[in-house]
């Protein structure tokens, strides 16, 4: 198996099923896990020096830190039926969740000096965009862009119709170039609607001493530290995934591969 592929565990202690660290990923910034709670389950953490994205990716949830109650959030109850609702919690803040329905949580952190106040993200106040034409259509749900207040995580969510490609045309982000690339580690988190459906993914540089391409099946991890990373999903394969992604300057500017600069990314 690919050292890139991350498979889902049965859950511990704490409801996690999936754990990347920076250690375990071989990079500096992003940690990545997933929690799979029953309803009454809670799951709490003190801070440290990371800022938090609590993910709802479906259920409903009771989410608060130290200063504030957020109340239950959570509109849907599979990631296709849906927007998502989502939390920022700062570096040095305990937070805890309770499950008020059998619950699917993401836990995206990246290192950050200060961080801004917490707030929720509530599925009312995002404003899902279509990007693409053609078998290149998906839709996306951003929750923390270049313009929100977190300090260095980009948390992004996309539903991709089967039968299209996704973060396509191939682009990267692995080198610091100033005005036109940034460096941005990259975590792909994916749920496909199909029981027993997959999607393909793509992982390459311009030398291909890095070129692997993987199926990867619902509640699977795709770990991206550099190179072209475009998603394919199969006909019937509806594609759901979640993108964390972190690096020293948090501005999303990206290379498109020299070979497909003839098509448009939108």
């Amino acid at each position: 198996m690919s050292k890139l592929l991350v498979r889902p565990k049965k859950p511990d202690s704490e409801g996690i099923v999936s754990c990347i660290t920076p250690e375990s990923a071989g990079w500096n910034y992003i940690g990545f896990e997933v929690a799979h709670l029953f309803p009454e389950q809670v799951l709490s953490r003190p801070g440290t020096h990371n800022e938090i994205c609590l993910v709802i990716i479906s259920g409903k949830a009771e989410i608060s830190d130290e200063q504030k109650t957020f109340g239950v959030l959570g509109e849907r109850m599979s990631p296709f039926d849906g927007k998502p609702s989502a939390v920022y919690i700062p570096p040095r803040t305990k937070w805890t969740v309770k499950a008020k329905t059998s619950l699917e949580l993401a836990i995206c952190q990246a290192p950050a000096k200060k961080g801004s106040d917490s707030y929720a993200i509530k599925a009312k106040d995002i404003t899902t965009l279509k990007r693409g034409t053609g078998a290149n259509v998906r839709y996306v749900n951003n929750m923390l862009t270049d313009a929100d207040a977190s300090e260095t995580l980009l948390v992004v969510e996309v539903i991709t119709p089967g039968g299209n490609w996704s973060s396509y045309p191939p682009h990267k982000h692995d080198t610091a170039i100033e005005g036109k690339e940034t460096y941005l580690e990259e975590i792909y988190y994916h749920r496909v609607k199909r029981k027993n459906g997959y999607v393909f993914q793509r992982v390459y540089t311009d030398d291909r001493l890095l070129d692997e391409t993987m199926s990867v099946y619902d509640g699977e991890t795709v770990i991206v530290p550099k190179g072209y990373h475009p998603v394919g999903a199969p006909h019937g394969c509806d594609s759901y995934y979640l993108n964390v992604m972190a690096g020293p300057t948090k501005k999303w500017k990206f290379s498109q591969s020299p070979d497909f600069l003839d098509l448009a990314f939108g």
